[in-house]
């Protein structure tokens, strides 16, 4: 078997097969498939695309090129999710505590930021002391003990995906939806996921623009998870506007911390609670999706979730203080609240352009390795659809820069339409595909 024959077999727009697909994963993962014929083999992908069978088998291929956690020794059921990625999207902050309480462990294995959507662990290290680089023996003594994690992701698990990246990002194949459903599920299969709810965004701030390649990224990912017979769950959910009101890495986290002490936006309330509901479905904690909302609830209500998130924190060794006393999180040196420039119907908050003043602050990153601050954000103060009056606050930005701050200021300003006439308020969800 040759690397350039497969190459020329999906040129060909030919259906690979499981063999031939092994081989070249475990090749390329060894070296001895070259950065160029991956590269090509990629393309070839890209231009031709792949069946739900043979992404499945990519899938599993680049799963098993490193270590598989069996996670059943150490807790009985397991659920995982995963958000293609947004702006303000903290849910992971909220949603893990309030699945854990309910008594399904949660073990997430999260990224850093890059580009304009905010990473799960940037926003975590925040917090002082936070260590988000746990082993493996780490990771699984945290899981069982206190049934909350949330680390970085491992570099022993797939790491064909992490080779396989890297030449996307360079060679324009990052957009391939057949590469990145695999990319994506391979990791959870690798992490030991038996149960997987997919939060997939669409929208001006997320990596798929319109409802149809969503939908066909969503239909796919649960189609390997059926295939390689892992419960899987996805829902579209709208970003064309920021999640909740605040963007940036402290700024989220007290947000988040707001939501766990029963206050918070109320469309950034109800993404988490839909997100548990299932999450508790599909891990068996319930039989109806109204018992599953309500136990969800319940450990918001009671202090449960907020307990359980605080455990967490203090065996991450972070310093607990700063979330029983957020005032005490990093701040910026400047904070100034912009007033509406005109008084009507909020038509349109561009997203990806709120979260473009958030990097340009200084709250993302433009390359891998970029160092962040933590203080800078931006808080969106309306939502799509609210009657705003000229001279209301419209957002409010943290900055440590006079400079980025007014360009930040130019970017926000240029993201906020406007109509005459009522505006509906934009979904939370579009769709669920199980």
């Amino acid at each position: 078997m040759r690397a350039v024959d497969i190459i020329i077999k999906k040129r060909d727009q030919k259906e690979l097969t499981r063999e031939e697909i092994d081989f070249f994963i475990n090749g390329f993962t060894r070296g001895e498939i070259p950065d160029y014929q991956a590269s090509a083999w990629a393309m070839a992908i890209l231009l031709n695309g792949m069946s739900p069978r043979e992404t499945t088998d990519l899938t599993l291929a680049m799963a098993q090129s490193g270590e598989v956690l069996d996670l059943s020794r150490i807790v009985p059921n397991y659920v995982d999710k995963h958000s293609s990625g947004g702006i303000g999207d903290k849910t992971t902050l909220v949603v893990g505590p309030m699945v854990s309480a309910c008594g399904l462990p949660v073990g997430k294995m999260s990224g850093r930021g890059l580009g304009i959507s905010g990473g799960t662990i940037d926003k975590l290290e925040s917090i002082p002391g936070f260590c988000a680089n746990l082993t493996t023996e780490e990771f699984l003594g945290q899981l069982r003990t206190i049934g909350l994690v949330v680390t970085g992701q491992s570099t022993d698990l797939a790491p064909a995906d992490g080779k396989l990246y890297a030449l996307r990002d360079v060679t324009g194949t990052v957009q391939s939806i057949p590469l990145i459903a695999s990319s994506i599920m391979s990791k959870k299969i690798a992490g030991g996921a038996k149960a997987i709810v997919l939060d997939v965004k669409v929208g001006s701030g997320a990596f798929m623009k319109t409802l149809e390649d969503a939908k066909e990224l969503a239909t796919l990912m649960v189609d390997i998870g059926k295939l390689s017979e892992r419960k899987t769950l996805a829902l579209l959910s709208d970003m064309n506007q920021p999640l909740g009101f605040a963007v940036g890495n402290a700024l989220e986290l007290e947000e988040a911390i707001q939501v766990l002490q029963g206050e918070g936006p109320p469309d950034f309330i109800e993404h988490c609670l839909t997100i548990a509901e299932h999450m508790l479905m599909l891990g068996g904690k319930a039989t109806e999706n109204k018992e599953a909302r309500s136990m969800a609830k319940y450990v918001l209500a009671d202090g449960s979730a907020w307990d359980s998130f605080r455990k967490m924190v203090i065996a991450q060794k972070g310093d607990v203080n700063y979330i029983d006393n957020p005032s005490l999180l990093p701040k910026a040196r400047y904070v100034e609240s912009i007033l509406s420039p005109s008084t009507g119907y909020l038509s349109g908050i561009n997203a990806q352009m709120v979260g473009e003043a958030a990097v340009l602050l200084g709250a993302g990153r433009a390359k891998k390795g970029d160092a962040i601050d933590y203080a800078v954000g931006v808080e969106v103060h309306r939502k799509v659809g609210d009657y705003v009056k000229k001279d209301q606050p419209l957002f409010t930005i943290h900055a440590n820069d006079e400079n980025k701050l007014q360009q930040g200021c130019g970017l926000l300003l240029a993201a906020h339409t406007w109509s005459s006439q009522s505006v509906e308020p934009l979904p939370l969800f579009y769709e669920i595909i199980s």
